[in-house]
């Protein structure tokens, strides 16, 4: 007699974590509910069984995997996670244990499967992000690509100790100009004023200026030069000697003017995150944090209250305060959220790889990005972009390493 699809029994074996058709049968049927609720089309019953198999397979994968390198939490985290499962349920946690107990589950079972949420996300966070590699070079291309778009707005102020190298001269010759350059360098590095040995050593027009060639948009000035001093700071003298057509240069960059392009806005916001699991839904989580702005705005609550006693958050001791922030600091679909607010505007739930969020804007600045910063802020818009691609290569080679016995129903 064959066993109706209700039937409780093994489907899977992952590791040494069971899969269950009760459970599957269970976030089938939640998946058929959001789709009726957002009208979605769902593929066929057999493929869609499939594909949840699928992603439960995937979880237990990931849940063994964080349980053996995964960080030790804090317990004060996981208690507030809990307690927002009982609110959100519109319970205590008396309630909440009561209820688990009619169910056949362990208040303790039920803690360590909160447990295995959060840590889940940490490890992925970590694992992902150390698979993703962002060249130099990438990150140069995506400045230079932005300072196009910026119609070239980008300009420096150099000043040069140039030696001379006449045309057709001897190896002899070469040689003696070079040394007289390598000579001036070293006087700079030994602590003599640019402008001074500039004076006393330069062969160009602007020796009298000690060197100095003045503003200039990169277009202007040779491609040489520009390359030389994409990685200095203003205030640098390059640690080498330039060598062009003209003979031997000492370069010292002394401004760089980045425009428009290089001065952010940066944004100091603050978030309360509730954690979506199996317990807590993202629909159920957004409703909470509907009823959490629904206090803000009536004055009943203010957010750093409710952020330090219900953001499942590291930021939740700082009542949510996420800090200064430049552009391509948080997950894109975050960050959109933030940047359409006004000042001390509070958004809509808005959900993220991390949860659910609810997001104020506290100040706003505007701020000129140096070198370092804007080199950091395109390696993370760089791995951001490629998250979603190292996550799924990351859980392709867990499950390639895992245990997997798929198991049929019995007769």
């Amino acid at each position: 007699m064959a066993v109706s699809s209700t039937a409780d029994y093994i489907v899977a074996v992952v590791n040494q974590e069971l899969v269950t058709n009760g459970e599957l049968q269970g976030r089938i049927a939640r998946i058929r509910e959001d789709a009726q609720r957002s009208k979605a089309v769902l593929p066929p019953a057999a493929e869609l069984r499939k594909q949840v198999l699928e992603a439960l397979i995937d979880d237990r994968v990931q849940v063994t995997n964080a349980r053996e390198t995964g960080p030790k939490l804090d317990e004060a985290e996981i208690d507030r996670a809990v307690a927002n499962v009982a609110v959100q349920n519109q319970m205590t946690m008396v309630q909440l244990r009561a209820r688990l107990q009619q169910q056949g589950v362990a208040f303790a079972t039920f803690r360590n499967n909160v447990r295995d949420q959060i840590l889940t996300e940490r490890v992925r966070e970590r694992e992902v992000n150390q698979r993703i590699r962002v060249g130099s070079d990438e990150v140069d291309a995506l400045l230079d690509k932005r300072r196009a778009a910026a119609g070239g707005m980008v300009q420096l102020n150099l000043a040069q100790i140039l030696v001379t190298v006449p045309e057709g001269a001897t190896p002899d010759q070469i040689a003696q100009r070079s040394a007289r350059a390598e000579a001036a360098l070293a006087r700079v590095k030994g602590g003599e004023a640019f402008d001074a040995v500039a004076r006393d050593v330069s062969e160009d027009g602007n020796k009298a200026q000690g060197g100095v060639i003045g503003l200039r948009p990169t277009d202007r000035l040779p491609d040489p030069f520009v390359e030389f001093v994409r990685t200095m700071k203003p205030g640098e003298v390059g640690a080498t000697l330039l060598r062009s057509g003209a003979g031997f240069h000492v370069i010292k960059l002394l401004e760089r003017s980045d425009g428009a392009v290089f001065t952010v806005q940066q944004t100091r916001a603050r978030h309360i995150l509730l954690r979506v699991s199996l317990q807590l839904p993202a629909q159920a989580a957004a409703q909470r944090l509907a009823e959490f702005k629904r206090q803000l705005l009536s004055g009943a609550k203010t957010f750093d209250q409710l952020a330090r006693d219900n953001s499942e958050d590291g930021s939740a001791a700082q009542g949510g305060d996420l800090g200064w922030t430049s552009p391509g600091g948080f997950v894109p679909e975050f960050e959109e959220a933030m940047n359409a607010l006004p000042l001390g505007g509070i958004s809509e739930p808005v959900v993220s790889r991390f949860g659910v969020h609810l997001i104020q804007v506290i100040e706003r600045r505007q701020t000129a990005l140096d070198l370092k910063q804007q080199r950091e802020q395109a390696r993370n818009v760089l791995r951001e972009q490629r998250f979603d691609e190292a996550y799924a290569d990351w859980v392709r080679d867990l499950r390639g390493r895992a245990y997997v016995e798929l198991r049929d129903a019995p007769q």
